[in-house]
């Protein structure tokens, strides 16, 4: 018997020696906020033009309606909009997609020295700021957010292309209960440092962009503990600081609220409020490993807010790879 023990022992230490370990991923973590620019493919009413506008309101266009096509032509940019304006015959009809429920109207465009005008001003695809939570110097790939970018009518913006370019907090609308605050940054150069691969639930990922800082291994979910932590934000000009939070509640969950955290960082408290618009994305630090990212606020509760675990955003990008 014993020496059976003995042989059962060998073989097991044999399999437990024979599975190579696998490496944590050592990730820079990053803290830096970025304009953030999704082409979708879509034309979106934004504004009217205050000279222009009228016939277009009166025909009942409203703003946040996506401008589908003109006259039955596919509209998927402003260029496209305009040539089917220049084609018409003096009257056109806007299909038009609001709440998910196609309507169609009937205008008469503006004519003016530059062409015919719808009399609007449109938007492509979904522009803003956002945080950086890491970059991979070994792949060249970079994650940000920790959610999606969403498109004007709800859920994740459908996204054909897009791009990160530098930027720099210019000033803080602080958060209190009931009311969240946000940064408010500007994009400082007009070609872009990076671009965008994918937008998912769980983040927005790309490559191009490239961050120095020592690297951090990404923990995994089970090393991540209730507790003391920082996050590392950017929320003056381009100054990346770390701030002091905890970690109160693990929940890991479908929706990517993995972690509840709670500011004490006098500092962040006394600029921001705690957590506001435009540090989604924060990296999360503890124990010398990178654990997650910021991604929500708690709209009664600025001091308090959500979080990511790191390997939820990892496993998002790996998919989007596939």
């Amino acid at each position: 018997k014993r020496k059976f023990c003995r042989c059962l022992t060998a073989a097991v230490l044999v399999i437990l020696y024979s599975i190579p370990a696998q490496a944590a991923r050592l990730l820079i973590p990053v803290g830096e906020v970025v304009g953030l620019r999704l082409s979708e493919g879509t034309v979106t009413v934004a504004a009217f033009h205050e000279v222009y506008g009228t016939a277009a309101r009166e025909a009942g266009i409203a703003i946040g309606d996506e401008v589908v096509s003109v006259d039955g032509r596919g509209v998927d940019s402003a260029a496209e909009l305009y040539e089917a304006l220049k084609r018409s015959d003096g009257t056109v009809t806007v299909e038009l997609r609001r709440g998910g429920k196609c309507r169609s109207v009937r205008l008469c465009p503006t004519v003016t020295a530059e062409g015919p005008r719808l009399g609007v001003y449109v938007r492509e695809g979904v522009t803003g700021i956002g945080t950086v939570t890491y970059f991979d110097p070994d792949k060249g790939t970079f994650g940000a957010l920790g959610h999606g970018i969403s498109g004007p009518g709800g859920g994740t913006a459908p996204m054909r292309s897009g791009w990160v370019y530098e930027a720099a907090v210019e000033s803080v609308k602080k958060g209190v209960a009931g009311e969240p605050g946000q940064l408010r940054g500007a994009v400082r150069a007009e070609s872009p440092l990076g671009s965008l691969r994918s937008n998912t639930a769980f983040g927005v990922f790309g490559t191009g962009a490239e961050w120095t800082g020592e690297a951090l291994p990404a923990a995994k979910a089970g090393e991540i503990r209730t507790g003391p932590a920082q996050i590392l934000s950017n929320i003056r000009g381009d100054e990346v600081a770390l701030f002091d939070v905890r970690i109160l509640r693990l929940r890991p969950g479908p929706d990517g609220r993995d972690l509840l955290l709670k500011v004490t960082d006098p500092e962040l408290l006394e600029a921001t409020g705690g957590i506001v618009a435009g540090m989604s994305g924060s990296p999360i630090i503890q124990d010398g490993k990178l654990v997650g990212a910021v991604t929500h606020v708690l709209v009664n509760s600025p001091d308090t807010g959500y979080g990511i675990f790191i390997e939820n955003m990892l496993e998002a990008e790996g998919q989007q790879c596939k």
